[in-house]
């Protein structure tokens, strides 16, 4: 039997990979348009060229990605693993998914609360999905 069949936390582990890129190419695609073409194929050495507010929010909400998804991918892992899905664990990885793919653009329009928010949201279901392992 595959364990991973049928499993909505590995969905949205594949989901968040693709959410995952979408973000590295929008921050890059912005970058590439504030310092230009011939600073991005170059060996970048020195001070980078300015960003737009934007931009650089963008560049932000793409880095603290990475830095939890490292843990959410593990999470799911675990769960799969030891063939410890549930409700709960599958709750938990959509909340995290979409609280990710909500706080990309809530970020890039730079409201302050509401990013933190849906930051804590997304850990909450991080934490549910890792919950279910234990």
């Amino acid at each position: 039997m595959n364990i991973f069949a049928g499993s909505m936390e590995i969905r949205m582990l594949l989901w968040s990979v693709v959410l995952g890129l979408a973000q590295l190419i929008l921050a890059t695609t912005f970058e590439t348009k504030d310092q230009g073409q011939a600073w991005n194929i170059s060996p970048r050495d020195g001070a980078p060229p300015p960003v737009s507010a934007v931009t650089a929010r963008l560049k932000r909400a793409f880095n603290n990605f990475r830095e939890t998804f490292g843990f959410f991918a593990v999470a799911v892992l675990a769960v799969a693993f030891l063939e410890k899905t549930n409700a709960a664990s599958a709750w938990g990885a959509q909340i995290y998914f979409w609280a990710r793919l909500v706080y990309v653009p809530v970020y890039a329009a730079g409201i302050t609360g509401l990013r933190t928010a849906i930051w804590i949201v997304s850990m909450i279901g991080l934490a549910m999905v890792l919950l279910a392992a234990v």
